[in-house]
């Protein structure tokens, strides 16, 4: 199987931890800086339903990206128009972004990752 590719922030704890239970498990990533390079169109696309989650649940409901933009922006925007705000602005998605195959986690919970890598 392909290299895993994770989609990571350096300033979030979160993604820090992520990066952590990779290292520990010796499991050798690809990590691509979220904010210079987030998700594209095409990636989201494809990753949202690869997901099982639906496209909201992908936003960093924390972060000042979201809070510009405003709840009741985002509560009122379609499916396309929060891919788009996602693919334009990398911290309003929800980090970290794992793609491992078939398979995209979002957010890090010890527990996904470790059925995902025990297959």
């Amino acid at each position: 199987m392909t290299q895993p590719l994770i989609l990571s922030y350096a300033g979030c704890s979160t993604c820090k931890k992520a990066l952590k239970w990779l290292a520990e498990h010796g499991i050798d990533a690809e990590v691509r800086p979220i904010v210079e390079q987030p998700p594209t169109p095409a990636e989201l696309e494809r990753w949202i339903p690869a997901s099982g989650l639906p496209v909201r649940k992908w936003l960093n409901t924390s972060g000042q990206s979201y809070r510009a933009i405003g709840k009741e922006r985002i509560d009122a925007a379609d499916d396309a128009t929060l891919v788009r705000w996602l693919a334009a602005d990398g911290k309003l998605v929800k980090r970290p972004v794992l793609v491992h195959g078939d398979r995209v986690l979002v957010g890090f919970r010890e527990e996904q990752y470790g059925e995902l890598f025990a297959r």
